[in-house]
């Protein structure tokens, strides 16, 4: 039995990276999938047509997840086409690495208008389409946990979300919806090679403190995101998982 049979999931950011790869194993674990994407429209619907070929469902719907307006029109159009929702992952996000003297407003806020607000605003935009037992699962970091230099303004939207995880986990467990986040350590993704981080010593210097010797990749995440998805999370909430080959 696939473990995610008859469910509907919304994953934000999910056209690359860490999102992409627990869309495509949502759906290999029988979930319709609502593939969230913010501006890359080819790629989402390059996730969409795989899963469409293996025989699942899904479908792309373009969101700014810090629009109240179009968070609204996303989940109303997942609810039109696959009738509720019974997860959703945060994990649409933004980072930029820069030391305490670069820090401006637009800094900030980028980061927490995407990073916690975003987050917020998909939660409370989510959970009227809920049936009572669903799972909402937020991306983490642990950078909240080794405090990388030059990460302040990204490790604090980080911590904000371990904050939201566990008051979520209280306020909803009334009703049975299950709060929980992933800690990713450093994942090599699209955006992680665009940022240039691991261009430099970055990324040697976290490779060599890795237990495991090498950095993650996307699927190496998606495993947790279908455990934290199911019915075999049954009675987890308000918790963290870490997955960075031991390194803290």
């Amino acid at each position: 039995m696939q473990r995610l049979h008859n469910k509907v999931a919304v994953v934000t950011g999910a056209s690359k990276g860490i999102g992409a790869a627990i869309a495509r194993r949502f759906a290999a674990e029988g979930a319709a999938v609502v593939v969230n994407y913010a501006s890359s429209r080819q790629a989402a619907d390059t996730v969409v047509a795989d899963i469409l070929h293996a025989g699942g469902q899904a479908i792309a719907v373009q969101a700014d997840m810090r629009d109240a307006a179009q968070v609204a029109q996303m989940f109303a159009r997942s609810a039109e086409v696959f009738g509720r929702v019974d997860i959703l992952v945060n994990n649409a996000g933004v980072y930029d690495f820069q030391p305490l003297e670069n820090l401006t407003p637009d800094l900030f806020q980028r980061h927490f208008q995407l990073n916690v607000y975003g987050y917020l605003l998909a939660i409370k935009e989510a959970v009227p389409h809920m049936r009572d037992g669903g799972s909402i699962i937020n991306m983490s970091s642990t950078v909240t946990e080794f405090g990388p230099a030059q990460s302040s303004v990204y490790t604090a939207s980080k911590g904000a979300i371990d904050g939201l995880t566990r008051a979520l986990a209280t306020e909803l467990g009334p009703r049975k919806i299950r709060v929980n986040a992933i800690k990713p350590g450093v994942v090599d993704t699209e955006g992680v090679q665009a940022g240039g981080f691991l261009h430099t010593d970055f990324g040697p210097r976290i490779t060599a403190a890795t237990p495991l010797g090498r950095l993650g990749v996307p699927d190496d995440i998606a495993p947790a995101a279908v455990y934290l998805a199911s019915d075999e999370s049954a009675w987890t909430t308000g918790e963290t998982i870490t997955l960075a080959g031991g390194h803290r």
